[in-house]
């Protein structure tokens, strides 16, 4: 992985912990979703007026990516309603890069080498971990758990069909501008139906949440997306999962959320994966 591609990646990471911070910063976590949801068309729209559509073969993709997005949100959504931000985030986090990793590997003829292998296992093993930790917290949360398992599944799928999308479409950034904007109806169309007052309410109440975050999720992901077309998409997918890094800082300055030893030797787990990642090819 070269140096621009790891980069961007970190900062894609660090956009994702911001943003996913401020759905679960939100008092209400339809507003907050709704919001980044709205939010990332804006910048999509206008990124149509300077880079190219995607091509017909990429449609497949984007049906799937649409699909993918939709769930991942929705679930995202309902475990930070009922979940702890450092219980949630660690274990749908660290499922993605996991899942991506064995499909990969298994289905679509991805070769990784020991070190990258074993880089991607420290970063997981370090995310997921974080989760073990609130149960000694005692904030133990099964349903939490669980709605946060089957949003890593989601996310471990949009990274495989957004990735490979972006390849065959020859223009990531129009790929995932196009995709966003479909995202964006389809989700409208679910508020509609679930809680349309929040609609009116996000202009009112959540201009911030919806100009910030929605720039914010927008940026990082098409940065992973660009990412995808340079590098093996199970590689970028655990590097940007470092964002737990961000997250559990976020979690104790802002949310004042505990930090012990437990927590920093997690995070350090992740922080010597992503540094493997970087530098293992000159000690293979």
């Amino acid at each position: 992985m070269s140096l621009t591609v790891f980069l961007v990646v970190i900062g894609a990471a660090f956009l994702h912990a911001v943003w996913n911070a401020a759905v679960k910063g939100s008092s209400d976590k339809l507003l907050g979703m709704t919001a980044i949801v709205f939010g990332h068309m804006i910048p999509a729209a206008v990124a149509l007026f300077f880079f190219e559509l995607p091509s017909r073969e990429s449609l497949p993709y984007m049906i799937g990516g649409i699909i993918c997005h939709f769930g991942y949100q929705v679930f995202l959504l309902s475990a930070y309603r009922i979940g702890d931000f450092t219980q949630v985030y660690p274990i749908a986090r660290g499922t993605g890069p996991l899942v991506v990793t064995i499909v990969s590997v298994l289905f679509l003829g991805v070769t990784l080498s020991a070190y990258e292998l074993i880089a991607i296992g420290l970063i997981v093993t370090g995310i997921m971990s974080l989760s073990i930790v609130r149960q000694g917290d005692g904030l133990r949360n099964p349903r939490a758990a669980t709605m946060a398992l089957v949003t890593g599944c989601f996310i471990a799928g949009y990274s495989l069909i957004d990735g490979l999308g972006a390849r065959v479409s020859g223009s990531a950034v129009g790929f995932m501008s196009v995709l966003m904007l479909l995202n964006g109806a389809v989700f409208f169309i679910y508020i509609l139906f679930k809680e349309k007052s929040v609609i009116l309410r996000v202009p009112r109440e959540a201009k911030l949440v919806t100009i910030g975050g929605g720039v914010a999720s927008y940026v990082a992901y098409v940065l992973v997306v660009w990412a995808f077309t340079h590098a093996p998409i199970p590689l970028v997918t655990a590097l940007r999962e470092t964002s737990i890094i961000f997250a559990v800082l976020i979690g104790v300055f802002i949310f004042r959320e505990k930090l012990n030893l437990a927590k920093v030797l997690s995070v350090m787990l992740s922080i010597v994966g992503a540094g493997l990642l970087r530098f293992g090819k000159y000690l293979a």
